[in-house]
C-alpha cells in the first residue's frame, strides 16, 4: 500500500523488495524498510540490539561494554539521548564525559555495530524527570508533550541540536555512519489516552517535523499506534509477539524487550529466568519479528541525581546481560549469545519467505521459513509445565515446558530457550577495607535568617529549589503560654505534617523529632507524633528531600514535591491550630551544599570532629575521609550497609542517593521459569535494603590520596562503611 505520492525510485526499490531474493538492489544509500525487516545496504536484516545508556557508564567503560555486546552477538546498540544532561541551562549545552554523545556512538562505529538513536527528547527511562529539563516549567505557558507551542519549539530546537550535530559528525548511515534508526518522542500511546486531541496532533506533529530533517534512516515512534507513515510504530513490553505494526509494509520491530524491571527504594529487585527471556525474544522471531532491542543490556548506574520516579534506586542493574559494573551476567549472557547465533543462522530463510504454521500437538507448534534461499523451523511448546516430545519432518524433538528450539536447517536442533549450557556464575562482594573518618554536623535552618525566603503559606519545593538541590527547608515558629495543660499532665501536643512527599525530617527546636517517607507506588507521606515543646518560641524545622522527580505520566510536570499540608498542632488549650498559612520561611539546600564541603577546598571551612568525637547515628552528618585506590581492576563499590539515608561524593565525582535502611518489602518466593512473566513474578531482597553496595567506577580514583564524602541524612555508623570488589565465583563459560 502506498500514497499517492511515493517517489518512482521508492516505487522501483519496493518493488524489488516484494521479489523472494533476500538481496536488494541498493538503488539508495539510504536505510530503508519494507513489511519484512529493516533494509541495510540493500540487505534486509534481522537486527538485534541492547541498551545501553551512555550516562550511566563512564567513558572509560565504553569499549568493554560495546565489545561485550558485540561478542554477544549484538547487531546494534540503542540509546536515549538525555535533554536535562545536554542543556542544563537554557542555551547552554554539555556534551562532555559522561555526556559526549559523539564519542559514544564513534566508539559503537569503531566496533563494527550499528547504533538507534532515540532522541525523544522526552524518554522516561527512570531518569530524572524523564530527561526533560527541569527549567522548561518556567517556559511562560508551556504544557508538556502536547499541541503546545512553547514545548514544541523547545523540543523542535534540540532534536535539531542533536540531529544536526550528528551530521556534522558523518554518523547517520547514508553518511557512513553507524546510526540506521532514529526515535522520535517515546511512548505517547497512554499520554493520548489520558488527554485526547492535543497529544494526538502533536504526536503527529512531532513525526513531521523529525521526517523532515532529512536524516536519511527511518524514524520510529514506540508505544504509538497512530504512528504516520513513514515513521515505524514499535512495540516495547515484556513479550511482544502479538504485535502488529499499523501497516503491512512497515516491518515488526520489537524497542523494549524488558529483561526484568527496574528497583525503586522499598521493593524487592526484580529478576527474569533467562529460560523466558529468550523464549520471549524467540517467540517474538518467530512469529515475524525482525528487530529485538534488550531494555537493557547494560542497565548502569543513576550517577548524582539522575534517578526519577521517584524513589527510583541509584543502581539500574535490571537484571541485564551486562551487570551494573559491567561484568557478564551468567548464564543469562552466553545462553543469549547462543540464541542470537542461531537466529543469524535462521537470518536467510527469516527474510525471504513467510512462515507456515502447523500444529504438533494441543500446545505445540511449528513455525516453518522455507524458500529456495533456505529453511528454518522454530518448534514451541507453549504448555507451561510439561516437557513433550513432537515429531518434525523426519525427525523428533524433546521440547522442555515452555520452550522453543530453533532449527536453522529444519532438520537439526541448534538451540533450545529452556536447555541451558552455560554454568551459573555467582557474584560477589569482598571487602577490601575500611575508612577513617571525620565528622561535622550540619546546622538545623533557623526560620526568618538573612538567607531564607519568607512567604505565606505552604510551597511546592520544586518551584523553589528549581531542582538544584534535593532539600528544601520549611521553617515557622510557635509561641507557647505557661498556661498550656499538656505542660502539666505530660500529653504532647501531636504536630501532623502532610507531603506530597518524598522524605521528610521534622526538626523542633533544633531536635530531630522524627522522619515520614511515602514509596514508589504512593510517594505522599504523613508525619503524626507527639512533640517536646517549651514555654516561648518554639521553632519547627521541616527538613523535606526528593528522591528524584517523576518521569512518566500525564502532564507529570505538573506533579507535587514538598509539603503543602495540612500542617496542625493538636492539644493546645484552644484544640487543634492549623499553620498551613501562616508565614513560612524557605531555604534552598543544606548549608553543607552551600558550603561545599563534597569538595577539598569547602570542606577546608569547617572544623571537623574525629576519634571519639566523631558523630554517629545523628543526622545532617557530613563525613569525609581519604583513601587509596585498592589494588587489581575488579570494579569496585561501597558498602553502606551501616548507613542511613544521603549522598556520596569521591573526588568530587557523585556516586548518587543511597538508601539501605529503606527494607525491602514483598514476596519473595521461589520462582519458575515457565508462564509469562511480570515484574513482581520473580524477587530478591525481602526484608534487606533494596540497595546495599555502591558503583565507584574506577576511573575516578587517583593511586592515592582519593578524597570520599558522605551527606547522612537520617542517621548512620561510617565505621561500617567499606570497600569491596565486585567478582564472579564458579566455572566462566566461554564457548
Amino acid at each position: 500500500m502506498l500514497r499517492h505520492n511515493t517517489s518512482p525510485l521508492l516505487l522501483l526499490l519496493l518493488a524489488l523488495l516484494c521479489s523472494s531474493s533476500v538481496w536488494v538492489s541498493s538503488v539508495t544509500a539510504a536505510v530503508t524498510y519494507d513489511g519484512k525487516a529493516i533494509i541495510v545496504n540493500g540487505q534486509r536484516r534481522i537486527l538485534i540490539s541492547g541498551s545501553i545508556h551512555y550516562p550511566r557508564s563512564t567513558p572509560e567503560m565504553w569499549p568493554d561494554l560495546i565489545q561485550k555486546a558485540k561478542d554477544g552477538g549484538l547487531d546494534v546498540i540503542q540509546t536515549y539521548v538525555f535533554w536535562n544532561g545536554h542543556e542544563p541551562t537554557p542555551g547552554n549545552y554539555y556534551f562532555n564525559d559522561r555526556y559526549d554523545l559523539v564519542k559514544f556512538v564513534k566508539l559503537v562505529q569503531q566496533a563494527g555495530l550499528y547504533l538507534n538513536l532515540r532522541i525523544g527528547p522526552y524518554v522516561c527511562a527512570e531518569w530524572n524527570f524523564g530527561g526533560l529539563p527541569v527549567w522548561l516549567k518556567d517556559v511562560p505557558g508551556i504544557s508538556f508533550r502536547t499541541d503546545n507551542e512553547p514545548f514544541k519549539a523547545a523540543m523542535q530546537k534540540f532534536t535539531e541540536k542533536i540531529v544536526n550535530m550528528m551530521k556534522q559528525e558523518n554518523l547517520f548511515e547514508p553518511q557512513g555512519g553507524p546510526i540506521i534508526l532514529s526515535q522520535i518522542e517515546n511512548e505517547m500511546d497512554p499520554v493520548e489516552y489520558e488527554i485526547g486531541a492535543p497529544a494526538k496532533a502533536y504526536a503527529q506533529w512531532a513525526a513531521k517535523m523529525a521526517v523532515g530533517l532529512d536524516t536519511g534512516v527511518p524514524w520510529i515512534m514506540c508505544k504509538q499506534e497512530d504512528a504516520p507513515d513513514p515513521v515505524i510504530n514499535t512495540c516495547n513490553a515484556f513479550y511482544c509477539e502479538n504485535f502488529k505494526p499499523n501497516a503491512p509494509y512497515k516491518p515488526k520491530m520489537w524497542t523494549e524487550a524488558w529483561t526484568a524491571w527496574f528497583s525503586a527504594w522499598g521493593n524487592p529487585v526484580a529478576y527474569r529466568p533467562a529460560e523466558d527471556l529468550a523464549f520471549s525474544i524467540v517467540k517474538f522471531i518467530q512469529s515475524g519479528g525482525s528487530y529485538a532491542n534488550y531494555y537493557m543490556y547494560h542497565g548502569g548506574t543513576n550517577f548524582g541525581r539522575t534517578a526519577g520516579g521517584p524513589f527510583v534506586t541509584t543502581s539500574y542493574d535490571y537484571d541485564a546481560p551486562l551487570d551494573e559494573y559491567g561484568l557478564t551476567n551468567e548464564p543469562r549472557y552466553t545462553h543469549l549469545k547462543h540464541m542470537h547465533k542461531a537466529i543469524k543462522q535462521s537470518e536467510t530463510a527469516l527474510v525471504s519467505a513467510d512462515a507456515t504454521v502447523r500444529s504438533l500437538g494441543k500446545n505445540q507448534e511449528a513455525h516453518v521459513y522455507s524458500s529456495k534461499w533456505g529453511c528454518a523451523a522454530f518448534l514451541a511448546n507453549y504448555d507451561v509445565n510439561y516437557a513433550v516430545t513432537v515429531d518434525f519432518g523426519n525427525g523428533r524433538y524433546d521440547l522442555p515446558a515452555w520452550s522453543i528450539s530453533i532449527l536453522p536447517d529444519c532438520k537439526t536442533e541448534f538451540y533450545n530457550t529452556a536447555k541451558v549450557s552455560a554454568p551459573r556464575v555467582h557474584r560477589k562482594m569482598t571487602p577490601v577495607g575500611g575508612f577513617t573518618w571525620n565528622s561535622y554536623i550540619d546546622e538545623v535552618a533557623s526560620g526568618f535568617a538573612s538567607d531564607t525566603t519568607t512567604l505565606d503559606g505552604l510551597w511546592e519545593q520544586v518551584y523553589l529549589t528549581k531542582d538544584s538541590s534535593d532539600y528544601l527547608w520549611y521553617m515557622t515558629d510557635i509561641k507557647i503560654e505557661s498556661n498550656e495543660a499538656f505542660l502539666k499532665n505530660g500529653d504532647d501536643p501531636v504536630l501532623t505534617v502532610q507531603s506530597a512527599g518524598h522524605f521528610v525530617n521534622v526538626f523542633v527546636n533544633g531536635k530531630l523529632m522524627g522522619s515520614a517517607y511515602g514509596s514508589k507506588d504512593n510517594p505522599k507521606l504523613t508525619f503524626s507524633q507527639g512533640v517536646k515543646l517549651n514555654v516561648g518560641v518554639n521553632k519547627i524545622a521541616l527538613l523535606s528531600a526528593s528522591v528524584g522527580l517523576a518521569n512518566v505520566g500525564p502532564h507529570f510536570e505538573n506533579y507535587n514535591v514538598g509539603v503543602l499540608g495540612p500542617v496542625t498542632l493538636k492539644g493546645l488549650n484552644q484544640g487543634t491550630v492549623d499553620m498551613t498559612k501562616w508565614k513560612w520561611s524557605y531555604k534552598v539546600g543544606v548549608q553543607g551544599e552551600k558550603l561545599q564541603l563534597n569538595t577539598i577546598t569547602g570542606s577546608s571551612s569547617v572544623d571537623w570532629s574525629d576519634g571519639t568525637l566523631l558523630a554517629e547515628k545523628q543526622p545532617l552528618s557530613w563525613y569525609k575521609t581519604t583513601f587509596d585506590a585498592p589494588e587489581g581492576n575488579e570494579p569496585l563499590a561501597l558498602d553502606m550497609i551501616s548507613m542511613g539515608k544521603g549522598q556520596v561524593w569521591i573526588n568530587g565525582q557523585s556516586i548518587g542517593r543511597y538508601w539501605p535502611a529503606y527494607k525491602a518489602e514483598g514476596n519473595c518466593g521461589t520462582c519458575y521459569y515457565g508462564g509469562y512473566y511480570a515484574e513482581k513474578k520473580c524477587l530478591i531482597n525481602c526484608g534487606q535494603p533494596t540497595q546495599r553496595w555502591y558503583h565507584v567506577p574506577r576511573s575516578w580514583l587517583k593511586p592515592s590520596g582519593n578524597f570520599m564524602v558522605v551527606f547522612e541524612e537520617w542517621g548512620g555508623d561510617p565505621t561500617g562503611i567499606s570497600m569491596v570488589k565486585r567478582g564472579l565465583t564458579g566455572k566462566k563459560y566461554d564457548a
